[in-house]
């Protein structure tokens, strides 16, 4: 028989493990602000990819796992890029998602 997974931290008191954080609590504003920089970071990443970031160099590449690979190196700047600020598309995606989350409740 299978257990269900249990939750590694328990939620707050007054509060199930199902129920989302009000619009009010630092925590729910940390995970919209986590949402949004995660949404920015792969925006990014398949930017970076477009514009030939991790692309194959004509001499003395990498070979196959140089090209298999270029993805996971995009990802790593577009993480470090919004690590450092970003180019301001979480910040203005967790403004919106705050604002709906504050409208809705």
């Amino acid at each position: 028989m299978l257990l269900a997974p249990q939750p590694l931290f328990p939620p707050p008191a007054g509060r199930s493990a199902g129920a989302p954080a009000p619009a009010g609590d630092p925590s729910h504003d940390a995970a919209l602000r986590a949402a949004a920089e995660n949404l920015e970071a792969s925006f990014l990443s398949v930017m970076l990819q477009s514009a030939g970031v991790g692309a194959p160099r004509e001499a003395f590449g990498g070979g196959a796992g140089e090209t298999q690979f270029a993805s996971f190196l995009a990802e790593a700047h577009a993480a470090a890029i919004v690590r450092r600020g970003g180019i301001g598309l979480a910040e203005s995606l967790f403004n919106a998602l705050k604002a709906r989350a504050d409208g809705a409740g």
